[in-house]
């Protein structure tokens, strides 16, 4: 059996598949003990943790870390004259006109920041050789202050690594209990405030993060896991414990990736290779681009930005995608100016939305959607508790008694700027990036996306709504649907005019051999090892870069060639111009890949039922502006392939509501997605 669980703000979710076909579970997410979580939702589903073959988790345990505060107290060490590094930061400030402007609080205090003697060129040659003698001075203090991480970032250490290296192998051999991260070991790029803030991020979660993973290995070995656990990171790939261990800022979007590449293995299998994927949670909605199959993948990745804040960056391969604060808990509020707004603070599941009746008061979306009609009364919370009507009326009521209008026409707003809120972070992954809604479709999972998905498509002109199925759970399928992956990344800027293969050929080989290494001490098979190449290149002249493939084996003028008209190519597409200028390489870019099991969907069964079959009921829903109608519910355990409905309509299990507004048509395809229709 191959199982996956990932731990979402609100629910943590399990998929299982097996000779038996499949096992979905939800279980209440248990902060700050997420393992337990993990533990329920597999007591939940009956299993024995000794039947799994392949087992992968994701996990919020880094970005809870990050963003709540909890993690470790942190020093650095770094080049003297560069302390304040963290401190300058960038001055390309978001909110470039609010004169009264702070930069975030670096996460290290200036008190525990340390300077060593030494100092590398650009170009790697060593200037200065490093003092080891200072550190000793370094190391009382560090004990003293009680401090348990330690980020080493060295100026130029991309180039050349030895001064760092010799620091870290130092400390760990005096201090053995500090958990000590060099920025060699996290990020290999050049840009000296983004790559410091890596390495201190990373140092900041590393003992959590170690302890968290010591304790789900060890929970699930107690009930008798046989096989290793895998790590859902955030580049759409899993990795083993142990390298979750060594680079624990690598799951910083561990849970969100992982939907996103089940929607791209997903739509490959089915002949949808263009999607534009949307996981709506219990506390955020997250929406990514799929494009040939493939989502994309980038290193400029940071925290905590939003329009007046600038946010704190991670130099680390994540998918990329948009996330806003707008969920199936989000709270519903009335500023200062008498303005509806929703989240992005969210009711979590303690005390959860008002429905829950656990003392929740303010109304959430899921309230909004079941004072609708969208969400069957009788199948709330998976059918195991009655929602609590009179908290969600009284929760609604308390608003319409401030701003005016009934229930139902608050319920109607907050859905509605829930949506736009959405909408807008649709549009920033396609149309901000060049990309048509038009020649997409759109992909909705999570325990809301199916709810919101038709009038999302809508707004957003997409090609189609698809509901994967066993959607509420999707992110936790697709973590089944993943390989392990590492990504070696490495700056060293090379003018391409001159098309430099020996020095192209040297690089990759270098970087190749070096992958082939760390994968075989992290106990990957090496017969199922495969590389991909990428650079990352620039107009010369440029700040930026833009990531394009590279062809793997020996590089001649024909391939490096390609290379750089794609490029040109990808720059035009995104930015609408190119220019006739010389081009250079400033970012070698390894994937390693080692290919996992996978099993596929099963088929479902036809037993030739037919639609009326299907049909569980009939309620009156809002669809808002498409208006209110009585429309008919049907059971999607009954829903078979080849049967096709029109809206207004429901398909609804214990844990899916799929919405299908009036003018639509939804079928269901050989293994159990639903294909909607829109007509638009």
């Amino acid at each position: 059996m191959r199982v996956a669980t990932d731990v979402g703000g609100t629910f943590t979710d399990l998929v299982a598949i097996g000779p038996d076909g499949i096992v979905t579970a939800k279980a209440d997410t248990t902060p700050p003990n997420f393992d337990q979580g993990v533990l329920h939702a597999i007591d939940r589903a009956g299993l024995s943790p000794e039947t799994f073959a392949f087992f992968a988790h994701g996990t919020t345990v880094v970005i809870n870390a990050l963003l709540s505060r909890t993690g470790s107290k942190t020093a650095l060490i770094t080049t003297r004259g560069f302390r304040d590094v963290l401190e300058i930061a960038r001055g390309n400030r978001p909110d470039l006109f609010n004169f009264a402007f702070k930069k975030p609080a670096p996460f290290v205090p200036r008190y525990l920041r340390f300077e060593m003697d030494e100092r590398i060129g650009a170009d790697g040659e060593i200037i200065q050789p490093i003092d080891l003698a200072s550190l000793e001075a370094i190391g009382k203090v560090l004990e003293a202050e009680g401090v348990e991480a330690v980020a080493v970032c060295f100026l130029h250490s991309y180039a050349n690594a030895e001064h760092e290296a010799s620091v870290c192998s130092e400390l760990r051999a005096l201090w053995p209990n500090l958990s000590v991260v060099g920025s060699y070991e996290v990020c290999r790029e050049w840009r000296e405030y983004e790559r410091t803030s890596t390495t201190v991020l990373s140092a900041y979660v590393h003992p959590i993060a170690k302890r968290y993973l010591g304790q789900l290995e060890a929970g699930l070995q107690a009930r008798g896991l046989c096989s290793a656990p895998y790590i859902m990171q955030s580049n759409g790939g899993v990795t083993t414990v142990q390298g979750a261990r060594h680079n624990p800022i690598a799951l910083v979007e561990s849970g969100p990736a992982s939907g996103v590449l089940g929607a791209a293995a997903l739509g490959r299998k089915i002949g949808e290779p263009n999607l534009i994927a949307l996981d709506i949670g219990g506390t955020t909605a997250k929406t990514a681009l799929i494009r040939d199959g493939q989502a994309r993948i980038t290193t400029d990745y940071k925290i905590e930005w939003h329009r007046t804040n600038p946010g704190y960056p991670i130099r680390t391969p994540v998918v990329d995608l948009v996330e806003i604060g707008n969920g199936g808990g989000s709270i519903a509020w009335i500023d200062d100016g008498g303005r509806l707004h929703v989240g992005p603070k969210s009711a979590g599941s303690t005390p959860g939305p008002a429905a829950y009746g656990r003392g929740g008061t303010e109304p959430t979306t899921t309230d909004a959607n079941l004072v609708l009609g969208r969400i069957n009364p009788k199948l709330f919370l998976g059918g195991e508790q009655a929602p609590d009507i009179e908290n969600v009326q009284a929760a609604f009521q308390r608003f319409a008694d401030r701003m005016g209008g009934s229930v139902q026409d608050i319920a109607r707003g907050v859905i509605r700027i829930a949506n736009a809120n959405m909408v807008n972070a649709l549009k920033l992954v396609s149309l901000n990036r060049g990309f048509d809604p038009r020649d997409f479709a759109l992909i909705a999972f999570g325990g809301g996306g199916a709810m919101h998905a038709v009038s999302l498509g809508k707004d957003l002109l997409a090609r189609k709504v698809i509901i994967p199925a066993n959607s509420a759970v999707f992110s936790a399928w697709g973590m089944l649907m993943s390989d392990i992956r590492r990504d070696f990344l490495m700056t060293r800027v090379e003018q391409l005019a001159t098309y430099p293969t020996d020095t192209l050929n040297m690089v990759y080989g270098d970087i190749e051999a070096e992958a082939q290494k760390v994968c075989a001490d992290e106990g990957m098979d090496a017969s199922r090892l495969r590389f991909e190449r990428f650079a990352d290149i620039r107009y010369c002249g440029q700040d930026h870069t833009v990531k394009v493939p590279m062809a793997a084996g020996l590089l001649g003028l024909a391939q490096v060639g390609q290379a750089v008209e794609d490029f040109h190519a990808e720059h035009e597409r995104e930015y609408k111009f190119r220019l006739p200028n010389d081009v250079e390489l400033v970012n070698y870019h390894v994937v390693a890949f080692n290919e996992t099991d996978k099993l596929d969907l099963p088929p479902k069964t036809i037993t030739g039922a037919t639609v009326s079959d299907a049909l569980s009921g009939r309620r009156v829903i809002d669809f808002d502006v498409d208006g209110v109608h009585e429309s008919a519910a049907y059971d999607l355990n009954r829903f078979e392939p080849g049967m096709e409905i029109a809206g207004p309509a429901v398909i609804e299990d214990k844990t899916t509501t799929i919405v299908i507004n009036p003018g639509c048509r939804a079928t269901m395809d050989a293994v159990g997605n639903i294909h909607i229709e829109l007509g638009n």
